[in-house]
């Protein structure tokens, strides 16, 4: 009997050590690919995963190989096996978490390095350690309830109550949740991005975007005001980018002229005026269209394109200017709205008192 008990602890030593062996030829062997071939991609998402995955694999194989050596054991007693199982599985479960808590780490650091920078916004890097925190606590009680299952524990009651809490909570801060929630359908949309010229219809906003926050939007308006716009509110709203896809941009203006003037003398003044300008974009359409008859004038709506839509309302007040000039020096009547009144001599006798005046 002691012969078999040496060769039994024997073989449980052997595997034990063996499962030791290949553990570090695992972590050499991912070295040696990280280095070779891993290292020669441009990303450094495959060294994440690998580095996530370092730890586990080795510890991994070692518990393995110790399990291997405790089950050639035959002196342990039959009513230890099913305990030694449960705690082997415990070992397995929480490796597994182990992998994948780094992994959500290690993606979470790559994403802030490697994409966050580029997206000109710090809505995602605020959101980074949100999703980082509730993955990670997501995990943690996932590993807990299959654990505690794993050892016949009722965990019905824990998951209803977690289950009435976070509704509570959820509850309890709608409004926020649903910022937040609009906040990440901005980070995943995109409709603007910092600096962006925007307005929002719903509430008759716009000026240039300076923060976009996990709960709102900042916007800093032509008159130096800053509003914080909650990101509900924008996520359900009309909104118009004036920065996207390029600052290029349309102005245009009215100009009537008088009934009688030739049309096309009037068009080709106002074009010929605008064109002439430094501030106008000379290679894009340049258009005076008669769209309507006024009550007094000849209608026109004057457009061209100027580089940078900050300047619209400069360029319409030179664009009226510069019209005003050129129609005036051409002999062309702008009229103004005016009402002629014409008295008619009545030739009945007026009476004053019963006597005819």
């Amino acid at each position: 009997m002691m012969t078999t008990w040496l060769q039994d602890l024997g073989l449980a030593l052997l595997f034990i050590g063996l499962g030791f062996v290949l553990s570090r030829l695992s972590g050499l062997l991912l070295r040696w690919v990280t280095a070779r071939l891993v290292g020669r991609t441009r990303t450094q998402l495959d060294d994440v995963i690998i580095e996530a995955a370092r730890a586990p694999l080795q510890l991994t194989i070692f518990v393995g190989g110790a399990e291997l050596g405790i089950s050639q054991l035959s002196l342990i007693p039959g009513d230890w096996l099913p305990e030694i199982d449960r705690l082997f599985f415990v070992v397995y479960v929480s490796l597994i978490f182990m992998f994948l808590y780094r992994l959500v780490g290690g993606l979470i650091m790559w994403y802030g390095r490697e994409v966050a920078h580029r997206t000109h916004t710090n809505l995602d890097d605020q959101f980074l350690g949100l999703f980082r925190y509730i993955a990670q606590i997501g995990l943690t009680v996932t590993v807990i309830i299959i654990i505690l299952g794993r050892y016949g524990i009722e965990v019905s009651a824990l998951v209803t109550t977690l289950g009435i809490g976070s509704l509570a909570v959820a509850l309890a801060a709608q409004e926020t949740l649903g910022n937040i929630l609009s906040g990440f359908t901005i980070l995943v949309d995109r409709p603007f991005k910092i600096g962006d010229r925007v307005e929002i219809l719903d509430i008759d906003t716009w000026g240039d975007v300076i923060e976009i926050g996990l709960r709102s939007t900042r916007i800093l308006t032509r008159d130096h005001r800053m509003v914080s716009v909650p990101n509900a509110v924008i996520g359900k709203g009309l909104i118009v980018n004036y920065s996207d896809p390029s600052t290029e941009y349309r102005v245009e203006t009215q100009v009537g002229v008088a009934y009688g003037t030739d049309i096309e003398q009037a068009r080709e003044v106002m074009i010929a005026a605008i064109r002439a300008q430094d501030w106008v974009m000379a290679e894009r359409r340049i258009e005076a269209l008669f769209l309507a008859f006024g009550d007094s004038s000849l209608n026109f709506t004057v457009r061209c394109w100027i580089k940078d839509f900050v300047e619209t309302r400069r360029i319409v007040d030179k664009m009226n200017t510069v019209l005003y000039h050129a129609l005036t020096e051409a002999g062309i009547e702008i009229p103004f709205p005016q009402r002629d009144l014409h008295l008619v001599s009545s030739r009945v006798p007026l009476r004053v008192g019963g006597e005819e005046a």
